[in-house]
């Protein structure tokens, strides 16, 4: 198996914010140190969550930190950026990186639309701007001159330079959760990333995602390649004891629910409303608070004792995921529980699956 460390760190004021950036960095070279396979960076706005904000800037310090592991976008909400400047500064990184860039992209958030209208957007169209610069950004890579005449861009662009270290550039991911959204990905060969499945629902996701590799044609070697490489993101606390880290990761999902929560509630406008069909337990604020609990532990958590964590792992191996991306800090944790909690994870459970 594949171990990604991925974080979505929030600072819990303007004035811890430095520090926390800090503690980011720490936390990444230590990811490496340990072996896992690549990090993985959020993109949010304006109240301390994905405490860098800047992912791709903060992608550049580091490329300049690290040598091995890859650096990984989970993902970058395509609305907020013009193409031509995301090519750019992703062919940019990676030189940097020697090729060691992977690009998830998204439509942006569904659950927070005042990072829209920070952007001086409205989420109504996200999904029709994402189609529009994902077609941009392929083109891209590989044409000189490339003109476009869109909705959104009308574009003349002679050449981008530098061009990216990795053949074709950096690979682009797509974040899924719907059947067919796997389907359509594997009959377009994409890679995916998903998140909040319970292990009977992997198997399905993960066999709908094969169907759609066979349906458009691609080779065994690119199947193979694509089944291994697709990613579940969960939380993950490797704690000092079971009875410890039940105590400790109730405690930080319910402090990290509450939290978000009223960010949406106090910053979202009196017109948004979430699609229904995006809601979940743990996402919706009209599910109590014990139930949501048990509904994200069962369905995006992996936590107890190292040992605990690794029958919990090897349940995942077993119903076909090959790559996992470890969420190891949530909410407000403290930077050394951090530290503690991924170490553990690294040097206790990672080597019974190498």
């Amino acid at each position: 198996m594949r171990f990604g460390w991925l974080t979505l760190a929030a600072s819990p004021s303007p004035e811890t914010d430095a520090a926390c950036i800090d503690d980011q960095i720490t936390q990444a070279v230590a990811a490496e140190a340990l072996g896992f396979d690549s990090v993985w960076l959020t993109e949010h706005y304006f109240t301390g969550e994905s405490v860098y904000n800047d992912a791709l800037l903060f992608a550049a310090a580091l490329a300049m930190k690290t040598t091995r592991i890859r650096i990984g976008f989970a993902v970058v909400q395509m609305p907020f950026h013009h193409p031509v400047r995301l090519a750019t500064q992703l062919a940019l990184l990676d030189n940097l990186s020697k090729g060691r860039i992977d690009v998830g992209i998204g439509k942006g958030t569904v659950f927070n639309e005042y990072e829209f209208i920070g952007h001086g957007l409205r989420s109504t169209d996200s999904k029709a701007r994402l189609e529009e610069a994902q077609s941009i950004f392929e083109r891209l890579w590989h044409e000189a001159p490339m003109t476009h005449e869109g909705k959104y861009y009308k574009l003349h662009v002679p050449a981008l330079r530098p061009k990216p270290v990795q053949p074709g550039g950096p690979p682009l991911w797509r974040s899924v959760i719907s059947p067919s959204s796997f389907l359509e990905c594997g009959r377009r060969g994409i890679p995916i990333l998903t998140a909040r499945l319970g292990v009977a629902r992997i198997r399905e996701r993960w066999a709908t995602y094969e169907q759609g590799l066979d349906e458009g044609g691609h080779d065994a070697a690119t199947k193979a390649r694509l089944l291994a490489s697709a990613a579940l993101w969960r939380n993950v606390y490797v704690g000092e004891s079971d009875a410890e880290a039940e105590d400790s990761v109730g405690e930080l999902l319910l402090a990290a629910r509450h939290h978000i929560s009223h960010l949406r509630t106090t910053l979202n406008p009196p017109d948004f409303t979430v699609d229904p069909a995006m809601l979940n337990p743990w996402a919706d604020p009209a599910v109590p608070d014990a139930e949501a609990l048990a509904n994200i532990l069962e369905t995006g958590t992996l936590y107890g004792s190292a040992a605990r964590v690794r029958e919990q792992v090897a349940a995942l191996r077993d119903a076909g995921v090959r790559h996992l991306l470890c969420q190891t800090g949530f909410g407000e944790m403290a930077h050394e529980r951090v530290m503690a909690s991924t170490r553990r994870f690294g040097e206790a459970v990672m080597p019974a699956f190498h």
